[in-house]
């Protein structure tokens, strides 16, 4: 990682375009013709066959590894989602996508929409129904399905999410709170014993108490009603026929399948769906979940009521309240009920929003902590910079990375102490420049604060130096989850992170639904945090768990310019705060920005990823007090989605090069 790179220059139509660090700097100030948002029929996009030179610093490839340009298949007015996975539904064998198919890497420049995830054929079902003439929401919905096949363990029909997007024809953003909820009989000693102590994680997280209401359903179902031209049915098909022809397994997902093996035997319907012969699949082999399939089938063609008021939904319950288990285990029940499914709705919120360096930062409001925390940290970098002169992108590696560890474990500090699913959270106070600047005056730029650091005090008046509080342990907060960026053609964009919880959720599957349950209550803190402290993320009646999904969109002057999220539990708000600093200020090109080693510092001891860990800049961070850790699993910290737009409709798509077996980013019309 170095802070001296070469900022990427994008040259388009003989305008240039950079360098990153100036945020999109223009050579002239002629302004681009607008663009239709939603034209009233699909059309070919407008640059098929205009020369593009893009200089390789944005994609940080040699061109021998950029894809062809797809300028000889126009962009289809099919209406069906369906109709681009004809040909791979013809023939035998897992699924491939629509023709031509896009390989899989990590970076990828060109026109007409773009998506990135960390599976291959995810981002091609997203590319396919981009293609077809789908919105960014018609992607990101037809790419979550289709991760919830591929990445069952992360994301699925049984768990929830977050949806942060900007709508080109109204040019806001908005979000959908898809968390799950808690049963309406569930109380603040839900997770205690008798005896007032806290349960153990391990008995709550394989069982069913802590399944909370699934959210996900009714998050794709609005995010299409609200911002699709595709039917809800339609970017569903993908992912069912996905199902049923089958997916080429990788290490990840056979290295997740073993890692929760002892775990999935003790549920025989887990067993039967996930172990093949009793282990896990073979990397290479064909992975098919025809039950899934099934589930699909059925929620495109009978809606989103199958699940909250149907057939689907007394299955959850019952598996919920009563998991059927080997002979000789025996898990708790749940507490959800017919009634709890019936009063979910997925929300309208309005996004957390902030200001960095003349950017607009828009992220998920309570019961994510991710919009507030990202914002804090950000807030607190610049403070930094005020306070000693020195600018981010001047720094060191150990004096970035340190400045960077003490503004995460103060924002964690403050997001643990005042941030839940509870009235009265002081959300625009928590994000002003003005706390960032009073929780600044105690950062030293030689020395580490001793951890846990004093949460602050949001009150409006930012004139003391003084901690307002007392320092507050870490909560648990599993490190599972998947993320995935989708822009369209007309300049919409999303931003999406889903999950079930831990890897592998419960661990209970839906007996003849192929699809596991989540484990999201136990992201409720069992009892407060500290003793005579107000904790907000306590469980009760109906509440929805706080979380660290970070879906985020970055705009310059009102137009997109970055998308970025990740997966890993509470690791997630430090992978993407890492990026955006990254990229804004390192000089670092998107996929390196995502690539660098990551630290994820919580307000405990720090993880860091072994590049860190092991190397003179971990030394250099251990002399200033950091006490680092080793971080993830296996030593990876997230696994970031990225899509960066340009004026006229260019599009890099980046994503992991390594972690999880590297992601996949793709675009429409790749150039050459």
């Amino acid at each position: 990682m170095s802070a001296h790179r070469s900022p990427a220059v994008v040259a388009v139509g003989g305008r240039v375009y950079g360098p990153i660090m100036s945020h999109l700097t223009r050579s002239d100030s002629r302004t681009s013709p607008p663009r239709p948002a939603r034209p009233a029929r699909p059309a070919k996009a407008a640059h098929t066959g205009r020369r593009l030179a893009v200089a390789l610093a944005a994609a940080a490839l040699p061109a021998s590894l950029l894809p062809a340009a797809a300028g000889a298949d126009p962009v289809s007015g099919a209406s069906s989602a369906t109709s681009g996975a004809a040909s791979a539904a013809a023939a035998d064998g897992p699924w491939q996508g629509s023709t031509p198919a896009l390989p899989k890497q990590p970076v990828m420049t060109g026109f007409g929409g773009a998506v990135s995830s960390v599976d291959r054929d995810a981002s091609q079902v997203g590319i396919d129904v981009l293609r077809q003439g789908g919105t960014a929401a018609d992607a990101a919905v037809a790419t979550a399905a289709a991760l919830g096949v591929t990445e069952p363990y992360s994301a699925g029909i049984g768990g929830g999410g977050f949806f942060v997007y900007y709508d080109a024809a109204t040019k806001r953003v908005s979000t959908i709170d898809g968390r799950e909820t808690a049963p309406k009989t569930f109380t603040e000693k839900s997770f205690l014993n008798p005896d007032g102590t806290p349960m153990s994680f391990t008995t709550v997280v394989s069982s069913g108490l802590s399944v909370g209401v699934p959210g996900t359903p009714a998050l794709w179902a609005k995010a299409v009603a609200e911002h699709g031209r595709k039917s809800f049915s339609q970017v569903l098909a993908p992912a069912e026929k996905l199902a049923r022809q089958g997916f080429v397994v990788d290490q990840t997902f056979a290295d997740q399948t073993a890692q929760n093996a002892a775990r999935f035997s003790m549920f025989p319907e887990t067993a039967r769906v996930f172990l093949r012969d009793g282990a896990a699949p073979a990397v290479g082999s064909v992975f098919t979940n025809p039950d899934m399939a099934k589930a699909y089938h059925t929620l495109r063609t009978q809606g989103t009521g199958v699940l909250y008021d149907g057939r689907l939904g007394r299955a959850v319950v019952s598996e919920a309240r009563a998991p059927h288990t080997k002979a000789g285990v025996t898990v708790m029940g749940g507490k959800i009920t017919m009634d709890d499914l019936r009063a979910y709705r997925a929300l309208d919120k309005a996004p957390v929003t902030s200001r960095y360096k003349g950017l607009e930062v828009y992220g998920m409001p309570v019961p994510s902590s991710g919009g507030i925390a990202v914002a804090e940290i950000l807030n607190l970098m610049k403070a930094y910079e005020n306070t000693t002169g020195v600018a981010t992108s001047a720094l060191s590696d150990v004096e970035y990375l340190h400045r960077f560890s003490e503004a995460s474990a103060t924002a964690f500090a403050d997001r643990n102490r005042y941030v839940g699913d509870v009235p009265g959270v002081p959300v625009k106070a928590l994000t002003s420049p003005g706390f960032a600047a009073e929780r600044a005056c105690l950062f030293s730029p030689t020395a580490a604060q001793a951890r846990p650091i004093p949460f602050g005090s949001p009150d409006g008046s930012y004139t003391s130096c003084a901690a307002g509080g007392t320092g507050q342990k870490e909560p648990y907060e599993g490190q599972s989850t998947t993320h995935l960026t989708a822009t369209d053609r007309w300049g919409n964009v999303a931003s999406y992170t889903l999950t079930i919880e831990q890897t592998g959720g419960s661990g209970i599957t839906v007996p003849g639904w192929g699809f596991l349950l989540n484990n999201e209550l136990t992201d409720f803190n069992f009892a407060p945090l500290t003793p005579g402290v107000p904790d907000p993320n306590l469980p009760g009646p109906g509440k929805r768990p706080r979380s660290s999904m970070s879906p985020t969109i970055i705009l310059q002057d009102g137009a997109p310019m970055l998308a970025v999220g990740s997966p890993g539990g509470a690791t997630i708000i430090t992978s993407v705060s890492q990026t955006i600093l990254g990229y804004l200020d390192r000089g670092l090109p998107l996929v390196d920005a995502i690539a660098a080693p990551r630290l994820s510092s919580r307000n405990g001891s720090e993880g860091a990823e072994p590049q860190i860990l092991d190397g003179p800049t971990g030394a250099g961070l251990r002399a200033l007090g950091h006490v680092l850790v080793s971080g993830g699993t296996p030593n990876e910290i997230g696994a970031v989605t990225a899509i960066r737009s340009f004026e006229r409709g260019v599009f890099v798509a980046a994503a992991e090069s390594v972690r999880r077996g590297g992601g996949s980013a793709m675009v429409v019309k790749p150039v050459q």
